[in-house]
């Protein structure tokens, strides 16, 4: 069997390490202070595969606490970090999205 690390990693855009803690099941990022937290704005972004696999990587290798890191997209809008598809979103947020309502 391949480890993630082993396999081809491609990002098309901005993103961060996540996974979820393992005494409660939460969301969390991997930081730039080699950390964890559940906040997305604290998660570092990398913007390029060679960025992704390090911070993979040490994710990996630091997981006490943590399970199944991965890559996943994020958008960067000014300092604003938020998750860059729908799985994410409702991983960070829960199953519950808002919709627009028109009358």
């Amino acid at each position: 069997m391949t480890s993630p690390l082993q396999q081809k990693i491609k990002i098309n855009g901005p993103s961060v390490v996540t996974a979820n803690r393992t005494g409660d099941g939460s969301v969390i990022y991997r930081t730039a202070s080699q950390g964890w937290s559940n906040r997305l704005a604290d998660a570092a972004v990398v913007r390029t595969a060679d960025e992704a696999r390090a911070l993979l990587a040490e994710a990996t290798a630091d997981d006490v606490g943590a399970v199944g890191s991965y890559i996943a997209p994020v958008t960067v809008t000014g300092s604003k970090i938020e998750p860059g598809n729908l799985r994410e979103h409702i991983r960070a947020e829960g199953v519950t999205i808002p919709l627009t309502v028109t009358a």
